[in-house]
């Protein structure tokens, strides 16, 4: 099916319809790639699967999940690297009748309690490691805290015990496929994010639909049609990784190659051997993505999208020189909403158009932007989320998601009306804020948290050309400073901060 059969078909779609869709055209088709050092990172060796395989763990996902007898509509948080399990999963949940709730990685312990509880969440499922970390010793230690999670699943080895096993799910004999049990349509809620505002952090909940419109913003502007070979390295975890891989997937059918970010030599043996027809990175990293403009042709490449977590720095990117392989520039505000722009024939970016001088929306499910009265952008549209989640929290203190009476959402990004051509150019992130990759920090709490532990101590966000921002910080104790902070289970970016290391970055992609 193309983007255009798909968006005119008169039956909106759940997730779970466009990947069943997908199984009946392509069944053994290549559906989904892993990268080829996960042993580096995580149990098991690379998986490849077509359609019809991956459709048979997904029906295997759902029926163990179906298993736990969880209401409809509960919560499932996920925390699982870019590999082939964490697409499964989430699509696994749905078709459950369940929410997913794909987790950042580098979330610890404090953080993880926090948003467990806050959105009542029922079971996690996660893996035994990434890296060095050992995510099936901090799921133990999570749900001991936090009262409404009942059941732990992992994939990979020497999981703990009480946790039910999944990877033997990839090893079950085929069975019949059965009738979808979900309930869902497309106005019931898929997945939720979490944003985090100066004021506190924020569950975003987004429908089929909404995700849908977020996905097909992108397709539609980036003109992408066929059954096209995706390399994304962007993990599921926010708004961008799935509009950006996951639901242009589902609606064009193809094969998605996943890349756990970042390596770049890994990056770049994928894109050729694979054959990526459209490759998927954070926006800075558009330009080294295809390693020089005449190298682009030579293996096919036709789309790069580059994501933009800090949109404030997209002005100032460096003009696309690729002819042949376009680029299209992804301006992410935050879990609210997002806009996909081509590059100009010059090769600079395009300015953001308002409402009020669009005439049309633009591209499909694109969203409605105005500068607000406080000097921001406001989005308004089919992706745009206006509920409160979870249900009841508008009646709370609590932070949360909430539009204004004429329906447009502040995303707090400051923005300013070009004089000559009367775009919106956006110049800084929301204060209060230091963004870090696909990581956002309430500043004040993080200096709170530190002086706390060691009053001498400081910390403070400093601009950087890659991620947004980078943590800095000062300690006389540094390394008993760092055992306090991971005492305290917070992010290691955050640690990061004071290792006192020259040069050394996070990975946040």
């Amino acid at each position: 099916m193309t983007l255009g059969e798909s968006l005119r078909n008169p039956s909106p779609s759940t997730l779970d319809d466009l990947f069943r869709r997908a199984v009946q055209r392509r069944p053994g088709a290549a559906a989904l790639i892993d990268p080829p050092d996960r042993e580096n990172f995580t149990d098991g060796t690379p998986k490849r699967l077509s359609y019809a395989e991956a459709d048979r763990v997904v029906s295997a996902i759902a029926d163990r999940l179906r298993s736990f007898n969880l209401p409809t509509q509960t919560v499932v948080a996920l925390q699982l690297p870019n590999t082939v399990e964490s697409v499964l999963a989430l699509l696994g949940v749905v078709r459950a009748g369940l929410i997913a709730m794909p987790i950042p990685l580098l979330w610890r312990h404090a953080e993880l309690v926090a948003a467990l509880s806050r959105v009542t969440a029922r079971a996690l499922i996660f893996c035994r490691r990434i890296g060095a970390t050992d995510y099936g010793d901090l799921a133990i230690h999570v749900a001991a805290e936090t009262f409404a999670i009942r059941f732990l699943a992992g994939f990979g080895t020497k999981l703990p015990d009480g946790v039910v096993a999944f990877s033997d799910l990839f090893d079950q004999a085929a069975v019949e496929p059965k009738a979808d049990q979900s309930g869902h349509s497309a106005d019931h809620i898929a997945v939720v994010t979490w944003d985090v505002t100066a004021e506190g952090r924020v569950a975003t909940a987004r429908s089929h639909s909404e995700l849908l419109a977020a996905g097909s913003a992108i397709v539609s502007e980036a003109r992408i049609d066929g059954e096209p070979i995706i390399l994304g390295s962007l993990t599921t975890s926010s708004l961008a990784g799935l509009a950006s891989t996951i639901v242009p997937w589902l609606v064009l059918g193809g094969t998605l190659v996943l890349h756990h970010p970042f390596a770049p030599h890994v990056f770049a043996a994928q894109r050729t051997s694979q054959r990526a027809t459209i490759v998927v990175v954070p926006g800075m990293l558009a330009l080294p993505a295809i390693e020089g403009p005449a190298a682009a042709g030579r293996y096919g490449l036709q789309t790069v999208i580059g994501v933009w977590r800090a949109p404030e720095r997209l002005n100032g990117s460096a003009p696309w020189p690729a002819k042949g392989t376009q680029l299209v520039d992804v301006s992410v505000f935050g879990e609210i909403g997002l806009v996909a722009r081509r590059r100009g024939a010059d090769g600079r970016p395009v300015m953001i158009v308002p409402a009020s001088t669009a005439g049309k929306l633009g591209p499909t499910g694109s969203p409605e932007i105005k500068r607000t009265q406080a000097g921001t952008i406001g989005l308004r549209g089919a992706m745009v989320p206006a509920r409160a989640f979870p249900p009841g929290s508008e009646r709370s203190d609590s932070c949360r998601l909430g539009a204004g009476q004429d329906g447009f959402v502040d995303t707090g990004y400051v923005c300013r009306v070009d004089r000559q051509s009367g775009m919106l150019v956006v110049d800084a992130p929301p204060p209060g804020l230091a963004c870090i990759g696909g990581y956002r920090f309430i500043l004040r709490e993080l200096q709170e948290l530190v002086s706390q532990i060691d009053a001498g101590s400081s910390l403070t966000a400093l601009p950087d050309l890659l991620t947004g921002h980078r943590l800095a910080g000062v300690a006389g104790n540094r390394e008993g400073l760092c055992r306090a902070l991971i005492a305290h289970g917070v992010n290691p970016l955050i640690v990061a901060a004071f290792r006192g290391r020259r040069g050394e970055r996070a990975s946040a992609a």
